[in-house]
């Protein structure tokens, strides 16, 4: 196993982040051909340099039947490895598409993970956001996105120990309760948003958290979102973002040394977002694309998101992001890290995060 980087401590006033805002990894991988070997190696390393110094949480996705994300098809699975690779960051899936799968096996597999953990477990509910996904229970794609609120509360009732009715083989009613039992009483539980006002809502109204990104959102309009959440519940909550993660000293250079594998892994992500009809939007097939406007698209998005919606830079600037989103209500900033640079250079990238937080905490 290599070893973990050391934390750099912030050169200087300006690399100070919010102290009201959580840091945590975030992993999405595309797999590949080229990744034939210790493909959780970044996953288990990068977990335990988050244990070690201090950041929130790691959450892994479910993802099924494409390269894009298709490491993660069962984040209890890659949670369950993080929970014995550690000790005190918090485990959590980013997320479970509720639909595909019945209330009591989603409760009964993060019991797991939680008894694991000794009580780090955590569950981001999400509605599932590609046809093809649907292929382990069709029946559920229509009504896909009111079916995750109910299994999500479904599965806060089995966690506190409550029964459900099912039907068993011979058709006979029975009430069951999920073994084992879990180690906290209450299911940390978050709502996946891509974007979708009325998403923000519901999550508030029910009293969980909201995970989201910034892939169909600008920072304008994920502040109107998190207004919108704040309104429907009691002003609390927790809103996590993820966003794409790298930092160096000098900012050119970590532009030349992101920009390949960040292009690269949004044009391997531009044909399930254009095709899944994602919050409603018209479906695009990406193959009728010109190469032009292909090459357009995903050029655009680099520069979004290099210039205005991720962690990529410098400390100082990384600073200025997590600021802004902490004034507009962000609580939880969660590092995508794993979009394609080699596992030692996101390490050693790694090692600029804790000190951020660590003087913003000291302010």
């Amino acid at each position: 196993m290599p070893s973990l980087p050391e934390p750099h401590p912030p050169s200087a006033p300006d690399a100070v982040a919010s102290p009201d805002v959580d840091l945590s990894l975030f992993y999405f991988a595309s797999d590949s051909d080229e990744m034939e070997k210790d493909r959780y190696g970044l996953l288990l390393d990068g977990a335990r340099f988050a244990d070690a110094n201090g950041l929130t949480a790691v959450w892994t996705p479910e993802r099924h039947f494409h390269p894009f994300g298709g490491l993660y098809p069962n984040p209890a699975v890659t949670g369950a490895a993080v929970a014995v690779a550690t000790e005190r960051v918090a485990i959590r899936a980013g997320s479970v598409v509720a639909p595909l799968h019945h209330p009591l096996r989603i409760a009964e597999e993060w019991s797991v993970v939680d008894n694991l953990s000794g009580g780090r477990a955590g569950v981001s509910f999400a509605s599932g956001w590609h046809a093809v996904d649907f292929a382990l229970n069709p029946g559920t794609y229509a009504n896909r996105r009111e079916l995750v609120l109910d299994h999500a509360e479904q599965v806060r009732r089995l966690w506190r120990g409550e029964t459900l009715s099912v039907r068993d083989g011979t058709g006979a009613e029975q009430r069951v309760r999920i073994h084992p039992q879990p180690v906290q009483p209450e299911l940390p539980v978050w709502i996946t948003s891509a974007g979708h006002a009325e998403t923000f809502r519901r999550a508030g109204a029910m009293g969980a958290g909201v995970l989201t990104h910034l892939l169909g959102q600008d920072i304008d309009r994920l502040a109107h979102n998190i207004a919108e959440y704040r309104a429907a519940g009691d002003g609390g909550g927790h809103v996590a973002v993820m966003v794409h993660t790298h930092l160096g000293d000098d900012e050119e250079e970590v532009r030349a040394l992101v920009k390949e594998p960040l292009c690269r892994y949004l044009r391997g992500s531009l044909g399930l977002l254009l095709g899944s009809r994602l919050d409603g939007r018209r479906r695009i097939d990406p193959a009728r694309l010109h190469p032009a406007d292909v090459d357009f698209l995903v050029q655009r998005s680099f520069d979004r998101y290099f210039d205005h919606g991720g962690l990529l830079g410098t400390p100082a600037k990384a600073r200025r992001v997590i600021e802004r989103l902490g004034r507009i209500g962000v609580d939880e900033v969660a590092c995508l890290i794993d979009f394609g640079l080699p596992a030692d250079t996101v390490l050693a990238g790694l090692g600029r995060l804790p000190g951020i937080r660590e003087r913003g905490a000291a302010r």
